[in-house]
């Protein structure tokens, strides 16, 4: 498997939403979920420690980096036996909310699960300013009626709030483990009050 400090060296150029912190908290998650859930846990590890490797060359235009991950995993791992690379493969290609890639093995899911829980709750709201401030956005706007992942993509003109309506609300029913499901339940909440209260707040009330 791969190790942690091998892993470190490829987040280096990573936005703060996206850098090697987040790919810990995600690690402490997947290995909760996974245990939990019965996961071959090499499996996710490796998957964990690899899933964002290409996120600074998405945010730069260079396409989707789950798709590029899973070429890069290809690569890393090119040592080791094909089956347990493909397992890594699809789960790194499968972890995104926006991706057209379902996970569908169990250590995929964990990722899925872990990676989403961390965009949600203190940290997911403290994650969509970081990226808000990255991308010149503005504190609150008001939501489009018809907005969408698809309609309202990461641009200046997008917003925290925006991000709530169009993902993070809906992450807690993405989930796929229990294990996940259960954890989703107080940060969702307390992510749904902090939204409500900023509203308010916004407009004087």
């Amino acid at each position: 498997m791969i190790s942690v400090e091998e892993a470190r060296g490829f987040y280096e150029e990573n936005e703060g939403a996206h850098d090697f912190d987040h790919v810990l908290r995600v690690l402490n998650l997947a290995e909760r979920i996974g245990a939990a859930e019965g996961a071959d846990m090499e499996i996710v590890r490796t998957a964990t420690l690899l899933h964002d490797i290409y996120r600074s060359q998405e945010i730069r235009g260079g396409g989707c980096h789950a798709q590029a991950g899973a070429e890069g995993v290809r690569q890393i791992l090119s040592g080791w036996p094909v089956e347990k690379v493909e397992a890594v493969a699809h789960a790194v290609e499968a972890h995104r909310f926006r991706g057209s890639v379902r996970p569908k093995t169990l250590e995929a899911q964990v990722l899925y699960d872990a990676d989403k829980l961390d965009s949600i709750g203190a940290i997911g709201v403290a994650r969509a300013y970081m990226m808000a401030g990255k991308l010149g956005q503005r504190l609150w706007t008001e939501i489009p009626e018809d907005a969408s992942a698809e309609k309202n993509p990461l641009t200046a003109e997008h917003s925290a709030p925006i991000e709530f309506e169009v993902k993070l609300k809906k992450v807690k029913e993405s989930l796929f483990t229990e294990a996940a499901k259960s954890i989703a339940e107080e940060r969702h909440r307390f992510m749904a009050e902090f939204f409500a209260r900023l509203e308010e707040e916004v407009e004087g009330r």
